[in-house]
């Protein structure tokens, strides 16, 4: 892929079917996206992360047409499409004549102020609104595909790989965003939680509680329009989005205590129970929820490394890094209560 050269060409109003006024872009690690006010396009980069692997061509078109059918499951009129960008010379033209260049996921353009996290700074979310979301995740788990193979990835084992990488990964960070007895202690109780506790996982999987869910469910990826969109899930990587529903809703809880909304939190979750039946949630919630708080930390830690962020932007991810992990903290402290349930 020649960045720079399909940046240039794909900020070109011309080329696009609703003859745009300007192009708005943003960058990501990942993506590249382009903004008509309509529409928004969504190219992949040829990056590897290890979690994640868009390097050939082959493979892009690949994870833009998994995007588009896993979020079409909770946002149906938000993802439109995968089109070809399609290069002729110097010229570049969407689903036209000529060698296809690359492929980009095609999705509505959504007003950002109605997005859950800009209504909560407003003060505009209401219990209401969260028992409609709850009401919505409820359903989708209940029909969200499970088999053998997906219920796999809920074993104690297989989660201790994922908060044992956690761990390594945050290491460096010990003395930075997290203090080290913190670290320890999350550490500790978690290893003891899912050694002491393996008959709560296992119940679970035998309980068909382990689905294919969102992955990355949080209040920035919830559209309040005349329809719940609830977009963005996790196409990259199974391993992130093939869990117990727990951990799934479990991300949206943690986000709302973040913020300062326990009392959504706890409504969330109150609504979740009530419409699913299922009471066994309560007994891995909190652990849930610290892999979760500690997951974010870490990403945010990692935001010190990167020599494109500034000074200032670093600044405000080393404080909500030090959040996150005091979240975490808070939640591993209940670990004993959890045992008593």
């Amino acid at each position: 892929m020649d960045i720079p050269f399909l940046k240039k060409a794909l900020l070109n109003p011309e080329i696009y079917p609703d003859h745009p006024e300007e192009v708005g872009f943003l960058e990501t690690h990942i993506s590249l996206l382009f903004l008509t006010g309509r529409h928004v396009y969504k190219v992949k980069k040829p990056v590897d992360f290890g979690f994640l692997d868009f390097t050939t061509l082959e493979k892009r078109r690949y994870f833009c047409e998994q995007e588009v059918r896993l979020n079409r499951r909770l946002s149906p009129d938000i993802y439109l499409g995968v089109v070809e960008i399609v290069r002729i010379g110097d010229r570049i033209s969407f689903n036209g004549r000529g060698e296809v260049e690359e492929y980009a996921v095609q999705m509505r353009q959504i007003p950002e102020e109605l997005l859950m996290d800009k209504l909560l700074e407003k003060g505009r979310v209401t219990p209401k609104m969260i028992r409609a979301v709850s009401e919505k995740l409820a359903h989708f788990y209940s029909s969200a595909e499970t088999n053998e193979y997906i219920r796999s990835f809920a074993r104690p084992d297989r989660i201790k790989q994922d908060t044992d990488e956690n761990f390594e990964q945050t290491e460096r960070y010990v003395g930075v965003t997290i203090h080290k007895e913190v670290y320890t202690e999350i550490q500790r109780r978690t290893n003891r939680f899912l050694k002491d506790r393996a008959e709560i996982f296992d119940r679970r999987i035998a309980r068909d509680r382990i689905r294919d869910c969102h992955g990355d469910l949080r209040l920035e990826h919830i559209f309040w329009g005349e329809e719940i969109s609830i977009f963005d899930c996790i196409e990259f990587n199974e391993r992130f989005r093939y869990s117990d529903v727990a951990a799934d809703i479990a991300f949206l809880a943690m986000d709302l205590d973040y913020h300062g909304r326990e009392d959504l939190s706890e409504h969330l979750i109150q609504t979740y129970v009530e419409k699913s039946g299922d009471q066994d949630l309560m007994k891995v919630l909190d652990f849930y929820k610290c892999y979760r708080a500690y997951v974010r930390g870490k990403v945010e830690s990692f935001r010190l490394d990167d020599p494109h962020i500034p000074e200032k932007e670093k600044r405000a991810a080393l404080q909500r890094a030090k959040k996150y992990f005091e979240l975490a903290w808070k939640y591993a402290r209940r670990f004993d209560e959890i045992e008593r349930l």
